[in-house]
């Protein structure tokens, strides 16, 4: 069972239109607890992101002088982040085009945008732009809370799928803290190795502890580890 955007998500979203003052945001961000506010157009659809971030620009920024500013970086970045410092709307604070999901992304692309792009929350959009509703990094790492025993029943129904022919019992699997520890004798190494690849993919499994008991490799297979 894969864990989607729309399994963890807020559907109901704090927003903030283009011309909402720099004050309101600093007021509502502060009341309601949260890092970021969805910018929508009149058509609901998402135009950009305002965060905190964009506007501790005015207070870490505003009162220097250009020229006195330390350790700024120079070129499009520093002029981007003094154009922050002088903004008063939401269009001109936004971070724009937003980083966004579908409710049908799983939780893994989600996370996977956040940490590359470092941002914790993305809006999540409707196929025609609309919000949906927003994820958090909170919510993504829901899926470690799943339990072991849960964890556990999907690697061995994934099992039967690897082996030819199939034998029930030829494996076992037990997880601890969401650590899976793997137990049995494959026929071959290429389908020991498939089995730990896709007991890694399942969502909840912090680690995987390889215990297989590999068959030993023949003549040839040797020969072509040792050709590597």
């Amino acid at each position: 069972m894969y864990a989607i955007v729309n399994d963890v998500m807020t559907p109901n979203v704090m927003t903030v239109k283009p011309d909402t003052s720099f004050e309101v945001i600093a007021a509502a961000l502060r009341t309601h607890r949260v890092s970021a506010f969805p910018v929508l157009n009149e058509d609901s659809r998402v135009i950009g992101v305002v965060s905190e971030s964009d506007l501790l620009a005015k207070l870490a920024l505003g009162l220097q002088d250009d020229a006195v500013v330390p350790g700024m970086i120079t070129g499009i970045l520093r002029r981007q982040q003094l154009q922050k410092a002088r903004a008063v709307t939401a269009t001109e604070l936004m971070t724009s085009p937003a980083y966004t999901v579908l409710p049908e992304d799983t939780v893994e692309t989600a996370a996977r945008i956040m940490y590359l792009r470092n941002v914790k929350r993305l809006p999540v959009v409707d196929s025609s732009g609309r919000l949906a509703g927003i994820v958090s990094r909170t919510d993504v790492l829901a899926v470690y809370s799943r339990t072991d025993a849960d964890i556990a029943e999907e690697i061995r129904t994934s099992i039967p799928s690897f082996e030819v022919p199939a034998n029930p019992g030829t494996f076992d699997v037990s997880v601890m803290a969401g650590v899976a520890t793997l137990v049995g004798r494959p026929q071959t190494r290429e389908q020991g190795h498939a089995i730990i690849g896709r007991a890694r993919q399942v969502q909840g499994v912090v680690a995987v502890r390889d215990r297989l008991d590999y068959p030993v490799p023949g003549p040839w297979e040797a020969r072509a580890g040792q050709a590597r």
